[in-house]
């Protein structure tokens, strides 16, 4: 990292919490919380101003091919200074046609270009990818909230990765090899460790401060003339990738494609490379259905196809809890009390939330092999393999 990068990183790590925190704290204490217009604007300039200066020396240092992480870890802060602009309402008024964070805009851009990620920061910057000093890893504030949804997201997420990893591997031994009940049992342990993490981070985290202090600087905002939706804890490809090969989700339907499409560049560009495989493979699903019904009596298919069905419990359990617990009571639920031109941007993709929760109620039904006719659910096809295990 150049002399310029790391100040930059040290005063992320620093100055720009302690300006966040006491924003936070100055809007936390209105009877009005979601009111950050006319508050701390002495602040607001200095956040503003400071980021500037930084950002400022790296543009005029040019790309100084430091590599991968360096160059991502720059962006990380460019965007987490652009969120925070756009989170105090220093940037993205109604109306903006551009970003007024001109320096900002161009830095972030010429990163994202050049390493083929989304020119913002993204969910990986703040998780998978965020390198602790001393203990401490990067983030916006310093409340005990933002830490307890980042720790428990991020052990979320190298849960899934693990229970992904665990079922690419049996594609080369193939769905009948007996060390591919042993896989299916690991990514079935991976996704239990997924629904214990989640129900820890539902069961400490606070509503109202999740709401009112984390949730805002995960909003939309403008990287030069276009607006990019904002991160979202999804934005990897484990997930998706446990959806293909389980056979819950296909990539070939338009709906979900269209998912695939609009996070690719939110993921590392190694995670690119594995959701492109995955989306070429037979499912492990459809991989089992082709044995039937003559293999049903055989002791690999009762063996492999019985922990197959368990891994299908097991994600649509973790897709249920994370739909029906935070989606429904950290967003839907204080939502409700907003008047109406506080809804805008409510939600991090950027639809309006009735609209984004139908959508992921589709999603959480797919994962989950619901009874639905409107959705293209596997609920037939998981009915029929466990018919095979009984006969």
């Amino acid at each position: 990292m150049t002399h310029n990068a790391d100040h930059f990183d040290r005063w992320v790590r620093e100055g720009f919490v302690r300006m966040n925190t006491q924003l936070e704290e100055l809007y936390f204490a209105q009877a009005d919380r979601a009111c950050v217009e006319g508050v701390g604007n002495s602040i607001k300039k200095r956040l503003l101003e400071e980021g500037r200066e930084f950002i400022v020396e790296l543009l005029r240092e040019g790309n100084t091919d430091e590599g991968f992480e360096s160059a991502f870890a720059v962006l990380a802060n460019v965007g987490l200074y652009m969120a925070a602009c756009r989170r105090h309402e220093i940037s993205g008024p109604v109306g903006e046609s551009a970003s007024p964070l001109r320096e900002a805009s161009a830095l972030a851009l010429h990163l994202g270009a050049s390493m083929g990620v989304t020119p913002r920061f993204s969910t990986s910057h703040l998780t998978t990818h965020n390198p602790a000093i001393n203990g401490d890893y990067k983030c916006f504030t310093s409340l005990p909230d933002e830490r307890v949804f980042l720790d428990y997201n991020t052990r979320g997420i190298f849960a899934y990765k693990r229970a992904a990893d665990a079922l690419v591997r049996i594609l080369p031994l193939g769905i009948s090899h007996p060390v591919a009940f042993d896989l299916l049992a690991d990514a079935r342990d991976a996704l239990r460790d997924v629904a214990s993490w989640n129900q820890i981070l539902f069961d400490t985290l606070d509503t109202q401060r999740f709401f009112y202090c984390v949730r805002p600087y995960y909003k939309p905002y403008r990287v030069g003339q276009q607006e990019y939706r904002g991160a979202n804890a999804g934005d990897f490809s484990g997930i998706n990738e446990i959806d293909l090969l389980l056979g819950l989700c296909k990539a070939n339907h338009i709906s979900y494609s269209q998912l695939l499409v609009d996070k690719f560049l939110f993921m590392m560009p190694e995670d690119q490379v594995r959701l492109r495989d995955c989306m070429r493979r037979e499912s492990l699903m459809d991989a089992l259905l082709a044995q039937l019904p003559a293999a049903a009596s055989q002791g690999w298919f009762q063996r492999n196809a019985g922990m197959f069905l368990e891994v299908c419990e097991a994600h649509g359990a973790t897709a249920a809890q994370h739909h029906d617990q935070l989606v429904r009571r950290f967003i839907e639920t204080p939502s409700a009390s907003l008047p109406e031109n506080r809804l805008t941007h409510i939600t991090a993709s950027g639809p309006p939330l009735a609209v984004l929760l139908g959508s992921l109620e589709k999603l959480r039904d797919l994962r989950m092999a619901a009874h639905r006719d409107d959705i293209p659910s596997r609920h037939k096809d998981i009915l029929a393999l466990r018919y095979a295990l009984k006969s």
